[in-house]
């Protein structure tokens, strides 16, 4: 959480220089370093789930099916979003916000394709929030709008605790990460509905197990729904869509 990866928030800022326990100090009549710490995470993801909550009964009400991608850097996000805004953006009425600490570049890629993005640059923060996605939305027309899709800041520790008030957190894995990632950040892949196991036109040139990738998965989320996919060469890609299509159907 941010208490404890340190980044600045839209509430509030760290300082480093306070708050650390420190074995050899007594502290008479006041609060402990660490429950302050455990206070201050819980306040902040108190705020940031009300404003989740807001957001989410604004896109139930507009019918808007919302989902947040969520994964590391390098993983092939923005190129999902533009094949998959690409084949879909005909049928139902779409628009992206994109995540980032620094630049435009994918926001460009995704106005590229005639979708309406909203870019937001978190500077230090290492993921969205509530409130961010909350301003995002304001220049959107959300009566006509069908689907929201968000691309988080890459990251696979923070964005897994920030509710946005999406209806699914999506992870996206690509193989050339290692199977293990499901294990090694069990919090993000455990809170998401959907893993996109991307990429998989490089399988023949990697040392990737994707059996135990899954398995890895399912192990940390039960219920977990896999596609393995490849935004380039549109592998799988189908399969995606129809999970998407049916969601849109229910918003």
């Amino acid at each position: 959480m941010c208490t404890t990866c340190g980044c600045p928030t839209s509430d509030h800022h760290h300082n480093h220089d306070q708050g650390h326990d420190h074995p050899h100090e007594h502290h008479h009549g006041t609060e402990s370093p660490r429950r302050s710490k455990i206070a201050i995470e819980e306040d902040i993801l108190g705020k940031n789930n009300r404003l989740a909550g807001f957001n989410r009964a604004l896109f139930n009400e507009n019918g808007i099916f919302v989902l947040n991608l969520v994964s590391s850097p390098g993983s092939g996000k923005t190129t999902l979003l533009e094949h998959t805004l690409r084949d879909l953006s005909g049928r139902f009425r779409c628009a992206v916000i994109e995540g980032d600490q620094q630049t435009d570049n994918d926001a460009r890629r995704i106005a590229a394709t005639g979708v309406p993005v909203r870019q937001i640059n978190t500077g230090a923060g290492c993921h969205l929030d509530a409130r961010m996605v909350m301003d995002g939305t304001e220049g959107f027309d959300l009566d006509n709008l069908d689907l929201l899709l968000v691309e988080n800041v890459g990251n696979l520790v923070c964005p897994a605790a920030f509710d946005l008030g999406e209806h699914h957190k999506v992870a996206v894995l690509s193989v050339t990460e290692g199977e293990d990632k499901p294990l090694k950040y069990p919090q993000m892949f455990h809170n998401s509905t959907v893993m996109l196991l991307n990429k998989i036109d490089l399988l023949p040139y990697l040392d990737f197990d994707v059996e135990m990738c899954k398995e890895y998965a399912r192990r940390v989320s039960p219920d977990i729904v896999i596609f393995e996919v490849s935004a380039k060469s549109g592998a799988g890609m189908e399969a995606w869509y129809q999970w998407l299509k049916s969601g849109v159907r229910k918003g």
